[in-house]
């Protein structure tokens, strides 16, 4: 199998870490080699968050370069814009409609720019949007969010969901199990 690449992107505080934590189990119980790295920034203090997913048949590599990513998971919308350059052409954004104010934005030295997803859509980017935070607070708690968005990347991956599922019961802590196998579902099902 070719190497596939996902970038996941958000803010410190999302769960970017747990969602390439869980695509990385996935794709290791699949057979595949996997490589996954992080870079974490100003995380802490709400800064970018940018995990970097390769798997395929032999990986060499964690890192994905400008125009290789096949498909972006992105936690926030300003992420989006941020790494749109990192999708290849056919690759699939798949987009959280949040908004998270920087600090620049939260000093009132900047505005968060305006009607970006519908900016992204002009490009004829392949884009799924939803409202992952709404979504998470219907399954029990905005913490999830992350879980939304991995289950509206699976129909992407080629990996069947009943795999993802075993990857998210093994993996979450057992009294979190049902709120985040139903924030997958309703991603999924988005």
């Amino acid at each position: 199998m070719e190497t596939k690449n996902i970038l996941i992107v958000g803010v410190g505080g999302q769960g970017t870490l747990l969602a390439s934590k869980l695509m990385g189990k996935c794709f290791m119980e699949m057979g595949f080699d996997v490589k996954v790295s992080e870079v974490h920034g100003m995380s802490q203090r709400g800064g970018s968050v940018v995990t970097y997913v390769r798997y395929g048949d032999k990986v060499f590599s964690p890192v994905i370069e400008k125009g290789e990513a096949d498909i972006i998971i992105s936690f926030e919308q300003l992420e989006s814009a941020r790494w749109l350059s990192y999708l290849k052409k056919g690759g699939v954004l798949i987009s959280s409609t949040q908004r998270i104010d920087p600090m620049p934005v939260i000093m009132g030295k900047a505005e968060y720019p305006a009607e970006i997803l519908e900016k992204i859509k002009e490009k004829e980017i392949n884009l799924v949007s939803l409202d992952a935070l709404s979504l998470a607070l219907e399954a029990g708690t905005a913490k999830c969010a992350n879980i939304v968005l991995l289950g509206a990347a699976v129909p992407h991956l080629g990996i069947d969901k009943e795999t993802w599922i075993e990857t998210i019961r093994s993996t979450v802590p057992s009294k979190t199990i049902e709120t985040n196998l139903k924030a997958f579902e309703l991603g999924y099902n988005s």
